[in-house]
């Protein structure tokens, strides 16, 4: 069974959707995809037979779920969100 990941979108206007998806890459990978991702205008995800395209602009952050077991060498580890 493929591992399941969720990321929820939290949009500048306080709404949110949260995505549920299999694992999308290596880890290995990731730093390139998340410099990708930083390089476009649009977050695209296939979802339920519908494309949506949604503009990185609308997006306040992305959480994401769980982490990779490898990060960009550039982020913050170990850090605990405390109100």
């Amino acid at each position: 069974m493929p591992e399941q990941r969720y990321a929820i979108l939290h949009f500048t206007d306080g709404t949110q959707l949260k995505f549920e998806f299999p694992k999308q890459t290596e880890d290995s990978n990731i730093a390139n995809k998340i410099q990708k991702l930083l390089d476009n205008s649009c977050l695209m995800i296939e979802a339920d037979g519908s494309l949506l395209t949604i503009p990185i602009s609308s997006i306040k952050y992305i959480q994401s779920h769980p982490s990779p077991g490898v990060i960009p060498d550039y982020a913050i580890k170990n850090a605990k969100l405390v109100d």
